[in-house]
């Protein structure tokens, strides 16, 4: 894997799916970045992986990931730091939950521990890759993807709320250490469900959906959190001027009254 990668560095995405990760994706590589997006689906990541670049004429890299497992996440960033200096890592990755509650004496352990493993242990690795280089050149962001359980405990989702409140604690122990070193760390908690874009797809990207993800863009209801919004978010974040830096940030839809 090589490449003529840009001068201002490599944005990585973690955790790349059909809605904010790609749409986070677009932004940095519509703003002129080299971008590497991993997930742990490399045949889902690979279309978008060229639907990006063809839109966008940017160069986009698709790297699996399993961000439960260290050995996967160190091969995984052996290949994105083989592209150059990764300027900006976005982490957006989770382990999916049901929308059920489940009985806390019924929670399975592995379950437990997976949910935790995606959503925090795999936030502290992909860190640990990319800040060193940040602090030798004094300059970086990472942003961490957070969400209504970052905040507040739920009856019925302990795995979920236990790996999201670790990784709020993670973002506000980094941005503590490495922010003066010249390192922007920020957490977006997105209260609300994410969506489809509201742009029309091309007939091309609609193709290369699968089924499912064709009924969920058709399905789409009033209320859902246009993704590629909340990538100006994300964007807005690393372009703020270190004088004024937001360590978190809180972003709700206007249906939705914020509490």
């Amino acid at each position: 894997m090589s490449s003529s990668a840009s001068s201002r560095g490599i944005a990585a995405i973690v955790g790349v799916g059909p809605q904010l990760g790609r749409s986070i994706a677009r932004k940095f590589a519509h703003e002129g970045y080299t971008v590497a997006i991993l997930a742990r689906d490399l045949e889902r990541l690979s279309r978008f992986a060229d639907e990006i670049a063809r839109e966008e004429k940017a160069q986009v890299f698709a790297i699996r990931i399993d961000c439960s497992n260290l050995r996967s996440v160190r091969e995984a960033f052996e290949g994105v730091l083989s592209l150059g200096f990764v300027e900006v890592l976005v982490y957006n990755a989770y382990q999916p939950v049901s929308w059920n509650p489940t009985n806390f004496t019924h929670t399975r352990v592995e379950q437990f521990e997976k949910a935790i493993a995606v959503s925090s242990v795999g936030a502290f690795h992909c860190a640990q890759q990319v800040l060193p280089g940040m602090v030798e050149r004094g300059r970086g962001t990472v942003l961490f993807s957070g969400c209504s359980a970052s905040l507040n405990g739920f009856a019925g989702y302990s795995e979920l709320c236990c790996g999201r409140f670790a990784v709020r604690g993670l973002s506000q122990c980094l941005a503590r250490e490495f922010q003066p070193l010249g390192i922007h760390v920020a957490h977006v908690i997105i209260h609300g469900i994410v969506g489809a874009p509201r742009g029309l797809m091309s007939s091309t990207s609609q193709q290369g959906l699968l089924v499912g993800e064709q009924e969920q863009q058709r399905g789409r209801r009033d209320g859902l959190m246009d993704p590629d919004a909340l990538a100006q978010t994300y964007w807005y974040l690393h372009i703020q001027d270190r004088c004024a830096w937001t360590q978190e940030i809180d972003l709700h839809p206007s249906s939705q009254r914020c509490t």
